[in-house]
């Protein structure tokens, strides 16, 4: 990772090695936190942020999801999101904010008396997964570990430690040499990645895995779902079955760090010819067209930094 030059922390602007916390803080142990990874880009307007209000809202009812209650307004941790770009002069970053408890009382339940803490971090960061992954695309495996089923915690917010979870899943597939995994659900469909939404195409018919089955309800997900509606394609939630996957035409991952990119084999099972599929290439020009504000219908959704 590139170090920035500053970090936003509880409404000051500290020098990136200095943004420290107690090694007692409640998240620390607990996992009780949650978080948001947001992009902002160089765009036909400038530099950009893609879906910042909608990524704001998220964090909001993701802290309240665990009972944490942010110190300061919707419109200050938006306002400090643009400027922490602007600061760290970066013109293509990946934004961070976090929302944690601090040090207090031990135990599993936060007491009322513990700090709410926010911290919001920029930096450069290019393909989550690799550089040539837009154009050749990933090779994954089908996780051993199951995504936490949502009747065990929140898969709507964005919550800490539940992505222990994820981790496990990530760090299993690339030992085994892959590039990511694709998780089942507690029923044994499909759920999503480590750490991506995941969409099907069979018969230029596009399925993707409903938020019961433990899916993030992704702003990336919901992006790419506008845009399939939008190209008159047709478009389901609807379970997926983990036979479905080899029997696809198309597989493909979408999330603010992977964006939008093709799934071209699974357990070393080739997704048709083993490239990203034309379906994945014409969702993935336009949603880079929307990011990058080529696309005039889709502007509302770039906030400029400056």
């Amino acid at each position: 990772m590139d170090k920035s030059d500053f970090i936003w922390m509880d409404g000051e602007y500290l020098a990136w090695d200095d943004a420290n916390i107690s090694v007692m803080s409640h998240t620390l142990h607990y996992g009780t936190g949650v978080f948001e990874g947001i992009r902002a880009r160089e765009t036909s307007i400038g530099v950009s942020i893609f879906r910042l209000q909608d990524h704001i809202d998220r964090l909001f009812s993701s802290a309240e999801a665990y009972s944490l209650s942010i110190p300061f307004s919707k419109e200050e941790i938006l306002e400090a999101s643009k400027e922490i770009v602007f600061k760290n002069r970066l013109n293509d970053a990946y934004i961070r904010p976090l929302v944690f408890f601090g040090s207090g009382e031990m135990g599993l339940l936060p007491g009322k008396e513990l700090p709410v803490h926010v911290a919001i971090s920029a930096w450069s960061w290019g393909a989550y997964l690799g550089g040539d992954a837009e154009e050749k695309g990933v090779k994954v495996c089908l996780s051993p570990w199951e995504r936490i089923s949502p009747k065990s915690f929140k898969p709507y917010a964005k919550g800490v430690g539940g992505y222990m979870n994820s981790t496990l899943a990530k760090v299993d597939a690339v030992s085994r040499g892959y590039d990511d995994a694709i998780m089942l659900s507690d029923t044994g469909n499909v759920a999503e990645g480590s750490g991506q939404n995941l969409f099907l195409v069979k018969d230029s018919k596009i399925s993707t895995p409903p938020i019961e089955t433990g899916a993030l309800n992704g702003i990336t997900r919901r992006t790419v779902i506008n845009i399939a509606q939008e190209m008159n394609l047709d478009v389901h939630e609807e379970d997926i079955a983990k036979a479905d996957l080899i029997a696809s035409d198309e597989l493909f991952f979408t999330g603010t760090a992977t964006e939008v990119v093709g799934v071209v084999s699974v357990d070393d099972n080739d997704i048709s010819d083993g490239k990203p599929g034309d379906i994945t290439k014409k969702i993935r020009n336009e949603y880079m067209n929307i990011v990058l504000g080529k696309n005039q219908d889709y502007i509302h959704w770039l906030t400029k930094v400056h």
